[in-house]
Parts: C-alpha cells; structure tokens; sequence
C-alpha cells in the first residue's frame, strides 16, 4: 500500500511538471533574424516599373513560410527598402505581444487554420541584411480573430503579397530602451 501511495505521488508530480511546462509562456528576442530555406515554393512575378520603383507579385505554396520566404527574396534581390501587404491563409503560426518589462516579444501561438485577413510589413536594413518587419491578423473558424507580431506562419493553401520596393534605402538601428531595432527615419 506505502509503495503504491509513494508510486502514485510521484505519477503525479511528474503530470505536475510536465503540464506546468506546458503552460510555461514563451518568449523570444525582438531582434532575432529569420530562418531562410523553409520557403522553397514562394513565386515571384514583377507586376510594375516606374522608374526605380518596383512592384512584385509573390505567391507562397503550401508549407512555406512566411518570414523566411520574404527575407530570401529580399537577399535575393538586394532589396533594401520595401513595403508589402498580403491575404491569404494559414496552416498555423505564431505571433509576437511586445511586453515593455521583458523587452521580449510574449509568443502567441495560433494552432489552427486561419485566414490571413491583413498582413502589412516592411524591409529595411540591420546589420548589412534585409530585415522583414510584419503585423499579422488571422481568423479562425469562428471568424474571431488573432494578430500581432509575426514570428512565424506556415501557409496552405497560398498566401498572395504585393510588395512594393522603393529606391532609397531604410535602415534600422537598435533601440536599447526597448530592446527592439526601429527605422531610424532621417529628418
């Protein structure tokens, strides 16, 4: 009986544990750069040019991602100013709550289709690299929607961005007191 007693405590500390973990929130750095190649079926078509002012088409497949495939095309491109708006729809993702006291972004997952219902960014330079800057709001079956920071978001069944590329480049600059890098817009 003392054995199956002590057995059964400690079945439940480890249930205790495991599900506090689970619970536990997760945070991540607002300078952390995206992972580029989880995006091998983004397209790209240029829809306009006026003088040094571009517009593209890009079309992402199923399974890519988001950040990945816009921080590829903007390498790829040298694109080192941009502005893009998208719709489409969402396997899963993850979104970002700014929280002032961690200076970290709160991690929101959403783990359900969604429609992606606006997603507004930009491209701008840190550190010599393009960096993609991206709001997301995403609706799920119930039509109650979620948003905020995009960390990440995996695509099915496609996602259409125009993404406009100016020709004077914007860079970033770290922001110590937020912990955070802003455009760092010249007067």
């Amino acid at each position: 009986m003392k054995n199956s007693f002590v057995l059964a405590l400690a079945l439940f500390a480890a249930c205790f544990m495991f599900h506090a973990k689970a619970r536990a929130q997760e945070y991540v750095s607002p300078t952390n750069p995206a992972k580029t190649g989880k995006s091998p079926g983004v397209k790209a078509q240029l829809l306009s040019q006026n003088g040094n002012v571009k517009t593209y088409m890009l079309v992402f497949a199923k399974g890519d991602e988001i950040l990945s495939g816009l921080t590829e095309f903007a390498q790829k491109n040298n694109i080192t100013s941009a502005h893009f708006t998208a719709i489409g729809d969402a396997q899963h993702a993850r979104v970002g709550w700014y929280d002032e006291n961690r200076k970290m972004f709160k991690v929101i997952p959403i783990n359900e289709p969604s429609e992606i219902t606006s997603l507004v960014g930009d491209i701008a330079v840190y550190n010599g690299k393009p960096v993609v800057h991206a709001h997301i709001n995403l609706a799920g079956q119930d039509g109650v929607v979620r948003g905020g920071h995009l960390l990440e978001a995996y695509i099915f069944p496609t996602l259409e961005v125009r993404l406009t590329v100016e020709p004077e480049t914007m860079y970033k600059k770290l922001y110590p007191e937020a912990g955070a890098t802003i455009i760092d817009a010249k007067q």
